[in-house]
Order: structure tokens, then C-alpha cells, then sequence
């Protein structure tokens, strides 16, 4: 039951979108491959949610 409970613990999953969302901080080494890297990340986010919304959408109203 354990291993089962493990692959349903979402907060470290949740914790990297808050982290890549906010501002830097001194508590992580930053470089300019790790801000690439960044960057590219929160534009797949935000094109990925704006595609659910899109599919919900057309799903809801067609």
C-alpha cells in the first residue's frame, strides 16, 4: 500500500511550478542554461493550460 500511496504524492510535482513561477532567490545557483531552461518551461506551462482551456471549451459549447 505504501508504494502505491508514493506515486500519488503530487507536492514535490506542484512545488516545481511554483518554483519555476517565482522570482529567483539565493537559495539555488543560477546560470544562464538554467534561465533557458526556465523560460522554455513556463511557455510549454502556459501553452499546455491554454490548450485545456481551448479543449474544454470547444467540448463545453460544440
Amino acid at each position: 500500500m505504501e508504494r502505491i500511496k508514493h506515486f500519488f504524492k503530487f507536492g514535490e510535482f506542484f512545488s516545481y511550478f511554483i518554483r519555476v513561477f517565482r522570482k529567483h532567490d539565493d537559495k539555488y545557483p543560477i546560470n544562464f542554461n538554467l534561465q533557458m531552461m526556465h523560460g522554455i518551461n513556463r511557455i510549454s506551462i502556459v501553452m499546455f493550460l491554454f490548450c485545456l482551456v481551448v479543449l474544454l471549451i470547444r467540448r463545453l459549447f460544440y
